[in-house]
């Protein structure tokens, strides 16, 4: 129970920056100046990276620093410009409904950096995800001619995000969720500050809203969302992190209802029962749940040690579904025995496995435990 409540947690943690970058769309449109994504981009990328670095006080060693500028570029910098590109081109929902596709690119990017076939659960709660999605943007990105500009951008920004994320998984970053996040920020940033200015020049003039705007996308979307995302992937895994994104597009969708008055009707909820329905079935206890209902056999639990005292903890096998947790025969407390960012524990598993492992959160210094 506790276990499952954990895992929830993280869930939940882990969908917060989903929600708060399904804004951006509704934000971008309703407040920022027009026809200027390089310049909110890096707004939204460098001061608060700078201000993050300036905390933290540590900068990245040995092969840090060009990996570093790759997830920055891959995360932040071209994933921002071509972001903003969509967001200010297509309407609010079908631009926050582009992040369906996300799921099933990362389980094909998991697939070949990491050598992780997606569970059947998981693929089949992607597919629904995006089944979802599709009726949003039937219903509400259709209200407006399609962009192929922006429509062309929001999928390559999707495809470079989810190689930036499996990346960060694969690598393993050993140091603070938040220092890696500072790394990738700044990274980011500079890759579009030059940019920027060579394309769109000089900054545009700013109002308050604006000004608000900015430092909400700052510091909420980039800085506390990046590293709740960092975090998610660290403890849940690319796939069902990227599947939990699937929140974006219903908060996009509901935010344009509400801030610019585009249509709402019955398929939007329909559509967005099996978003929200494909979140909860790909994460692990549902995932476990599901793969024990379906007949897999279950391995008997050992016999009691001989000797074993009673109320004392015994080492029981771990099963193909859920982590195992170990303690010695002489003491009641229960040691995790799952490795922290273990590549087994990604979130696609082998064919062979019922289900991909939810892994506990890393200690040290990996994680702020996003």
């Amino acid at each position: 129970m506790e276990d499952n409540r954990a895992s929830w947690a993280n869930v939940a943690l882990t969908a917060i920056p989903a929600a708060v970058w399904g804004s951006t769309y509704a934000v971008t449109q309703q407040w920022l100046p027009p026809g200027r994504p390089l310049f909110a981009a890096t707004v939204r990328a460098l001061p608060v990276g700078l201000l993050m670095l300036l905390w933290v006080r540590r900068l990245p060693r040995g092969d840090w620093w060009w990996r570093s500028l790759v997830l920055g570029s891959l995360n932040i910098g071209l994933f921002y410009a071509l972001l903003f590109l969509a967001a200010y081109r297509l309407p609010s929902g079908l631009g926050a409904t582009l992040v369906a596709t996300a799921p099933m690119v990362t389980m094909g990017v998991t697939w070949l950096l990491m050598g992780r076939r997606p569970a059947r659960v998981a693929a089949a709660a992607g597919l629904t995800g995006l089944l979802g999605v599709a009726l949003l943007v039937l219903q509400n990105g259709l209200d407006k001619p399609l962009d192929p500009l922006g429509l062309g951008a929001g999928l390559v920004a999707v495809v470079l995000s989810s190689v930036g994320f499996v990346l960060t998984r694969k690598w393993s970053p050993t140091e603070h969720v938040v220092t890696m996040t500072s790394w990738q920020l700044v990274a980011g940033g500079l890759v579009l500050l030059p940019i920027g200015l060579v394309v769109e020049g000089a900054p545009p003039a700013l109002d308050l809203p604006a000004v608000g705007a900015l430092v909400y996308l700052g510091l909420i979307g980039s800085g506390v969302a990046y590293v709740l995302w960092f975090r998610g992937l660290a403890v849940l895994g690319p796939t069902s992190a990227s599947i939990i994104g699937l929140v974006n597009p219903v908060v996009g969708v509901l935010l344009g209802v509400v801030l610019l008055g585009e249509h709402f009707g019955p398929v939007h909820l329909v559509a967005m029962v099996l978003v929200v329905g494909s979140v909860v079935v790909a994460q692990e206890p549902v995932r476990a749940r599901l793969t024990r209902g379906a007949g897999r056999p279950r391995r008997r639990p050992a016999p009691l040690p001989s000797g074993a005292g009673a109320g004392k903890a015994v080492a029981w096998p771990p099963t193909p579904t859920t982590p195992s947790t170990s303690s010695s025969s002489g003491s009641g407390r229960e040691v995790s025995t799952s490795p922290a960012l273990s590549p087994s524990a990604a979130c696609a598993s082998s064919a062979s496995t019922a289900a991909s492992w939810a892994v506990s959160a890393p200690t040290g210094a990996a994680s702020p435990r996003r």
